[in-house]
């Protein structure tokens, strides 16, 4: 996959993770989309390391997708627990 698959993928992502944990989070367009790729490279590493099924790097994959959207999730309820509210 190269480097505007990653761009789309990390924007997509971040954007499903922020709909699916509604709150005030870091980012705009940029944010989300290093939310969404740096969730895409935990996602792998967890599924490697605790499912022992390393994923694919095809962009129309489901389970790149899946975990890219689990590890951008893993990210940002991180951030939360880290700062809690200090957006407010």
């Amino acid at each position: 996959m190269g480097i505007i698959g990653w761009i789309i993928l990390g924007l997509l992502a971040g954007a499903i993770a922020k709909i699916l944990l509604p709150g005030r989070d870091p980012g705009g367009l940029i944010g989300t989309t290093l939310i969404g790729i740096a969730g895409a490279f935990i996602g792998d590493w967890l599924s490697a390391k605790f499912l022992h099924k390393p994923i694919s790097n095809h962009f129309f994959d489901a389970a790149t997708w899946g975990s890219a959207i689990a590890g951008s999730l893993v990210l940002l309820i991180g951030y939360r627990i880290l700062f809690g509210n200090s957006r407010d």
